[in-house]
């Protein structure tokens, strides 16, 4: 494409170390393996691997360069740029690498603990039916056009969100809306670009842990550097969180929530369930006036709309439009509730730790089920306290917990049972423990009564199931029309 390394990097603070910017170059890259003649090798100290320990095979590959933020030793035929932070170096040169494309699109960024994913679809739905054409990044997928990509991180890494935006304007898009987690805005995978929106939906304690935010403080921070990378800032006021992730905010200031203060409220909440169909409907006054229903439910519901209509409003969407984009709005594996019976109603949600199993079953309880049915397992390799607590919460707020697997990775399927059945039994609630998934499920089904509501919990969008090392292919909605089709429970 025809480009100079000084074109690369003048959005960047950095020192030539060695050689000179006027070079051409062919590829950017931050893959050691994907290096090649001319390139420029973005160093990046990971948690696994020091990307500085290639500096010298970049030379021996014919690199033009190499961005670096610590001393290297390598042959003089290679440029050595040297800056403070080489992820945010990559962040800059990507943008600069694909011709700065979000220039070419209107950009909004969620960052908060819950709703993001749903927020997202439902902002794309109502965009893409007022005639705006909307790009998608998030933990399920991103979407540019008519294609689908599964996706490995909630934020991808920065070259490959400027490299969709790209394509995304290529594809005709005019905006994009995307997930920001913690993560990816600590490890400057939003940098180079500066959003239209930015968004804060909620924030509750989690994500801290040794590979990622050493406290509440700095998961706090890391999302508030949003606020100072926006221009326009949208924050959920009900939060007992806000003012510290409004610090040193840089950004025009609106606010949604329950509040007497926010600039759209939310007022006169009822649930419904119309025979196997949970909602929510709502009034919104303030800066909007609408009457709003949601087949999705909860007051999660309520929060998760809000958030995109405060978003939609400032592109003069009609309140129709809004109203029909979000009646039909289902997000894969965010209580996703599967139309299997109208005497009961069952449902799909990613809910797998503890914090979001307690929000969700607490949530249906609202709405006055016989029974809450609770079916989840956890997955082998990671924490053993999480079975323990979730194990507790699905006892404590369902009348049926069916104790399964998840991704039992490489541990015994077993063995996890039975820790999450020690978390059981500190509360009070009947269980019933069934190891095969799909025997779990039909289970469910089959011994439904009528006014249940029963949850599939933890899969969500996923549609395998990991074990020793190898995934295989499991989708809970198949495992469903399994079962439906043998027809052996009430309808």
């Amino acid at each position: 494409m025809g480009m100079k390394l000084a074109d690369l990097i003048k959005k960047t603070d950095y020192i030539c170390v060695q050689g000179d910017t006027d070079r051409e170059i062919t590829t950017l890259v931050y893959d050691s393996r994907k290096i090649e003649k001319g390139s420029v090798f973005v160093c990046i100290s990971g948690s696994v691997s020091d990307g500085h320990i290639y500096a010298a095979q970049a030379a021996r590959k014919g690199a033009a360069a190499v961005i670096v933020e610590k001393d290297v030793e390598v042959p003089s035929s290679l440029a050595v740029i040297k800056t403070a932070d080489t992820r945010m170096a990559l962040a800059e040169a990507s943008a600069a690498y694909f011709g700065y494309p979000a220039r070419e699109l209107t950009t909004i960024g969620i960052t908060g603990t819950k709703g993001k994913t749903t927020a997202t679809y439902m902002v794309r739905s109502i965009l893409e039916h007022s005639g705006y054409r909307t790009g998608l990044i998030g933990t399920i997928e991103t979407i540019i056009g008519e294609e689908r990509i599964p996706a490995v991180n909630t934020t991808p890494e920065s070259y490959v969100i400027q490299e969709s935006f790209r394509r995304m304007v290529d594809a005709g898009c005019k905006c994009v809306v995307m997930e920001v987690s913690s993560q990816g805005l600590m490890l400057h995978r939003v940098g180079g670009f500066i959003f239209d929106y930015g968004i804060f939906t909620n924030l509750e304690p989690d994500h801290i842990g040794p590979n990622e935010h050493k406290d509440l403080e700095d998961y706090i921070h890391c999302k508030s550097l949003l606020f100072q990378q926006c221009r326009q800032g949208i924050f959920n006021a009900d939060d007992a969180h806000l003012e510290k992730i409004m610090a040193g905010h840089t950004c025009e200031v609106e606010t949604y929530g329950f509040s007497e203060r926010a600039d759209l409220r939310a007022s006169d909440v009822r649930l419904f369930d119309r025979g196997g169909s949970l909602g929510v409907a709502y009034h919104m006054s303030g800066k909007l006036d609408m009457d709003v229903e949601i087949d999705i439910p909860g007051k999660f519901s309520v929060y998760n709309s809000m958030t995109a209509i405060s978003i939609c409003r400032h592109f003069g969407v009609e309140k129709e439009t809004i109203s029909s984009s979000l009646s039909q709005i289902h997000v894969k594996g965010r209580v996703e509730i599967l139309p299997v019976s109208s005497k009961f109603t069952l449902m799909i949600d990613y809910a797998h730790n503890a914090m979001s199993l307690e929000s969700l079953l607490t949530t249906l309880r609202e709405y006055h089920p016989k029974r809450l049915v609770s079916l989840f397992g956890c997955g082998g390799n990671r924490a053993r306290d999480r079975r323990f607590s979730m194990g507790e919460v699905s006892s404590r707020l369902a009348d049926l917990t069916i104790v399964t697997s998840d991704n039992p990775r490489n541990e015994e399927p077993e063995a996890i049972v039975e820790d999450i059945i020690t978390g059981v039994k500190k509360a009070d609630g009947t269980y019933i423990a069934i190891v095969d998934r799909a025997e779990a499920i039909r289970y469910a089904i089959e011994h439904a009564e009528e006014g249940d509501i029963i949850v599939l919990a933890g899969k969500g969008h996923e549609d395998y199931q990991e074990i020793c090392g190898k995934k295989y292919h499991m989708d809970e909605r198949e495992l469903v029309a399994d079962v439906v089709k043998d027809g052996h429970f009430i309808r």
